[in-house]
């Protein structure tokens, strides 16, 4: 499964599509805020393909507003990596870079990736924009995921996503990521029932991580022990952690 799948998966109307290259440089100019940065985009990007714009004119969907953000467009663009580009900050940066809500399709050799984030007004900055929360970032794993692939298809499709406004559409789209994840620990793709379904798959998602590295940390420190008694109470502490793990991937 490449990029290309996905962009097929996605069944955007012709209407929608811009098909157009980004230059590196109004990347740079928008979303480096160092040094550093500037010279992952030069040395990272291969391309960078601005795919679609959906919008009421050319989806149907309607545009969303309040006081927090305003969803007027949600822009779809295709980030190609050169093998040794460090991946998860360039998304970052991407997402940062661009003042719509953005679903962005990454290919990196031979690895497909989709992710998404929330936008909102900044506090600091009149008219400029910035993340609300995580990055939802998935690749694809070949090993693990072909098997999920035409139920994943079929979730990921334009039309298949919440049509109220541009707003509940893209979280559509974060909740069908999230899927993903959430299949990868469970088993079982399957898209959130409901809204409160999905946010306490995000929350469970995030606290399983952070048991995961608390899990690991344990185990570690355990294998360094010395001291029976210490060990002890390092296993004890484990069982503990192992079974919040279990209550939590319940949740999924």
């Amino acid at each position: 499964m490449n990029s290309d799948s996905l962009i097929e998966a996605l069944d955007m109307p012709a209407s929608s599509r811009i098909d157009q290259r980004v230059p590196k440089k109004l990347l740079i100019e928008n979303g480096a805020p160092t040094a550093a940065d500037k010279r992952l985009i030069n040395d990272g990007i291969e391309a960078l393909l601005w795919l679609a714009v959906l919008k009421p004119t050319t989806i149907g969907v309607s545009e969303y507003r309040d006081d927090v953000r305003e969803y007027l467009e949600i822009s779809v663009l295709r980030l190609t990596l050169r093998d040794a580009a460090k991946a998860t900050r360039l998304v970052e940066l991407v997402h940062r870079a661009v003042p719509y809500p953005l679903l962005l399709l990454t290919e990196q050799d031979e690895r497909a990736g989709l992710s998404a984030v929330h936008k909102r007004w900044s506090q600091g900055e009149m008219g400029k924009t910035v993340l609300e929360g995580d990055i939802v970032f998935v690749e694809w794993e070949v090993a693990h995921d072909d098997e999920r692939w035409p139920t994943f298809r079929a979730a990921l499709a334009l039309g298949n996503q919440p049509r109220s406004t541009l707003h509940a559409l893209y979280q559509g789209w974060i909740d069908t990521l999230l899927a993903l994840q959430a299949a990868r620990v469970s088993g079982a793709f399957a898209v959130a029932a409901n809204a409160e379904h999905a946010t306490a798959r995000r929350d469970a998602l995030q606290e399983i991580a952070r048991l995961d590295s608390e899990i690991a940390r344990l185990r570690a420190t355990a294998v360094k022990e010395k001291q029976i008694s210490r060990r002890v109470e390092l296993n004890l502490e484990l069982k503990r952690v192992e079974a919040a793990q279990a209550v939590a991937r319940t949740k999924l």
